[in-house]
């Protein structure tokens, strides 16, 4: 099984809905609307040919810079059958500030067991809501903590410091 035959699948079952192909790395990577990602898990699940029935790692990525798709949920799918793996990503903007979460999307608990500590991981880093998950509450940090580590919310260091070299770090100054 090839990477075209895959998206040859996706786009007859799910047509315009699917978009992004790309490889890198080699893996085929596609993305889906957030409201469509049971729907497409679901169908990598259950075709005959595909069987994309191994959740290999769930995962969510903050870009704060693109408006309207800050959060992406991340599914990498491994096919046992013919050693095959996939990207499948979902975007999502971020809820308002002073929303209990950042964002929205259905668990994947139903379909893959493994996906039930995969949620709860990424809520308690991203903050993100996995509506319909049995047990979402913080695994890795404290319950009082009121925000969520890996947002990239806050700049990495003092912007104000004086005493700092840039060209130290390799950023600015000549290049030799």
């Amino acid at each position: 099984m090839d990477q075209d035959y895959i998206k040859q699948r996706l786009i007859e079952k799910f047509g315009e809905a699917v978009t992004g192909f790309e490889s890198p790395y080699g893996m085929l990577t596609f993305e889906a609307p957030k409201e469509m990602n049971l729907k497409v898990l679901q169908f990598l699940y259950d075709d005959e040919h595909l069987k994309f029935r191994f959740l290999t790692d769930l995962c969510a990525v903050h870009y704060p810079d693109n408006k309207g798709r800050e959060l992406a949920i991340v599914y990498l799918l491994h096919n046992l059958v013919d050693n095959v793996r996939i990207r499948f990503k979902v975007f999502s903007p971020i809820n308002e500030a002073g929303a209990a979460y950042t964002a929205d999307i259905y668990t994947a608990t139903k379909l893959f067991e493994a996906a039930n500590w995969l949620e709860r991981e990424t809520f308690d880093f991203y903050g993100i809501n996995f509506v319909g998950h049995p047990n979402l509450k913080r695994i890795m940090n404290v319950e009082e903590m009121d925000y969520y580590p890996m947002l990239k919310q806050y700049p990495l260091e003092d912007q104000s410091r004086v005493d700092k070299d840039d060209e130290m770090f390799g950023r600015g100054g000549s290049v030799i």
